[in-house]
Formats: C-alpha cells, structure tokens, sequence
C-alpha cells in the first residue's frame, strides 16, 4: 500500500519542486489535477495529450523520484444542466481517461456530477428526500433521464481505454453514499467505482469501515482519498451537520476537513487501512489536504506521519499459525 498526495496544495509551487519535496517526506504516489477544479498546474492535460515526449518528460521525472502516479484527477459536473459547462466537463474527463491510457495509469478520479432537478432547469439540485413528491419524481429524473444513459457511454469510453473511472461520493452530487455508488456501477460497467474518500462519510454518519466492506465486497474502491473530518458536536446538536456556514468560520461549523489524525485518531487509520486491505485494496492512500487550521506543507507532512506508521508495506505472509 503506498502513500500518496493530491499534489492541488502545492500547486503554486513548479511540479518539479512539488515531486521533490514529496520524495524528502516520504511520498510514494502523486494524484495529478488535469482539469475541472483541481485544476492542472502540475500537468497540462491538453499539451500532454498525445505529445510522446511531454509524456515521457513526465514519466522520467517522476521516476527520478522514486514516485508513480496512482491517479488523474478532473473533478467537475459533466451532468450540468448548463450544456456549455457540461460539455467541458465532459470534454475534461474523456481527454483524461485517454492522456491515463497513454501514460499506463490505471485510474481517474472524479465526481458524479450533479443534473438539476427537470428539463430545463438551470440549476444543479441536490435531492435528499422524497417527499413533497416532486422531489421523488424529480430525483427518478435526475437517474433515469440524465446520468445513467450519460455514464453508461462514458463507462464504455473507459472500457475501450482500460481505464478505472473512481468516482468521490461527494454531497452537492448524484452520488454522495455508497448505495447511490453501487446502484451507478451496477448501471454501467465495472470501470464505474469508488474513489473512496472518507471525509463527506464521517458527518454524514457513515460508519467509514463498513463502508468499506460493502463496497469492497462488489470490487468496487478503484481508488482511496486518505483526508479526515472533525465533527463539532456542540456546534452540530444546535444546527445539525447540513451546514452552508463558510468553510473558514471554522468555528461556528459542526464540522471541518482536518489533516489525519485530527479527526479520528491513529488507531482508527489502521482499522481503516486494514479494512481495505482485507477487501483486496492494495493501492494509494492519496492524501487530500484540505484543512483550514493549519498549511498546506504541515498538514501533508502530519497526515504522512500517521498514515507512515498505519499503511503496511508487506504483502501478507503465510499464516503458519494456523496450519
């Protein structure tokens, strides 16, 4: 199992000092923003596309330091109701699906994209209960009319590339929660997974282990986001966790994104990476730095202090004990 970085934080910083950085603290993957709101600082998606020697140039400089790419990242809304946004979107994430083929990377990471809630909206509209009724009906819509016929073309695109689409269960999105995850990739094909990221589960009330099993039990993680959230109960017994206060009034939150460790303490971050273990994930840890107390460079270098003593670096030896 491997620790890796969403390399977004340093995107300021050129990609060759980002990679270098990464390798002195102990980095063994980079996630590379190509698009959407990751944004590409690290990597010109258009450019590298089909540019053999752009391609290389990457490749080699990785491999200089020690470091593979787990995964591309374009995280956008290709099921906007706007058809000039939705067809950039769109257009982000097959180019990416094709430059990971091209570079022998195995995954893409993105959102489910979120459609509005009818025909002709303008909108983007978040279900997340069925009565009054137009909201069923507007949720069946949202399904039936929008993403599955637009993800199961897509799921065929990635098929044809080889290449896993992991998808973040994301509130504001279709697919926030792993039964919404299941039911998009039992709608599809076996491309369409999880990029499993823990944060939006935790106050949600998602129990984060079992969610790993019911999704593991399907095959179903292409990809795992190792970022922690805090729940501030004396904050959420008031209002409850659907909070649209600022992200930066930390405070008055009844929750953040923290680095790792911050949320759920380091025995938790084991069972955790034991859990993916025992469903067959042997891939990146891919930390996504997004907590607001504290730097980029500092929460990146916390979260790879625990998860340096969590993830296991050995394939499992024979149990001799129980023969």
């Amino acid at each position: 199992m491997d620790i890796g970085v969403l390399t977004v934080p340093l995107g300021g910083e050129s990609i060759d000092d980002a990679v270098a950085y990464l390798e002195e603290i102990g980095v063994d993957a980079v996630e590379l923003g190509v698009g959407g709101w990751p944004g590409e600082d690290h990597v010109d998606r258009e450019a590298t596309l089909d540019d053999a020697d752009a391609q290389a140039a990457l490749l080699d400089l990785l491999d200089g330091h020690d470091l593979r790419i787990s995964a591309l990242a374009t995280h956008n809304n290709p099921l906007h109701p706007d058809e000039e946004r939705a067809a950039e979107a769109d257009r982000e994430l097959r180019e990416a699906i094709e430059l990971a083929d091209q570079l022998d990377v195995g995954t893409v990471t993105c959102f489910s994209g979120l459609p509005a809630g009818a025909p002709g909206d303008s909108t983007p509209n978040w279900i997340t209960a069925p009565w009054p009724s137009e909201h069923a009906d507007a949720h069946a819509y949202q399904w039936d009319e929008v993403a599955i016929p637009y993800w199961r073309d897509l799921a065929a695109h990635a098929e044809d590339h080889g290449v896993d689409v992991a998808i973040e269960m994301h509130p504001n999105m279709l697919v926030y929660e792993p039964t919404g995850m299941l039911a998009l990739r039992e709608a599809t094909n076996e491309r369409i997974g999880a990029n499993f990221d823990p944060s939006h589960l935790y106050w949600q009330g998602i129990d984060v282990t079992e969610a790993i099993r019911f999704l593991g039990a399907h095959d179903a993680i292409h990809h795992v986001h190792a970022k922690d959230t805090k729940v501030y109960d004396a904050n959420a017994r008031v209002k409850g966790v659907l909070d649209t206060t600022g992200y930066t009034e930390e405070a008055d939150r009844s929750w953040l994104f923290r680095s790792i460790g911050y949320g759920h303490d380091e025995a938790h971050w084991k069972d955790v990476v034991s859990t993916l273990r025992m469903v067959g994930y042997e891939g990146a840890l891919s930390i996504e730095h997004e907590d607001s107390l504290t730097s980029s460079r500092e929460g990146l270098e916390k979260a790879v202090d625990v998860l340096d003593r969590a993830v296991f670096e050995t394939r499992p030896g024979d149990a001799y004990w129980a023969e």
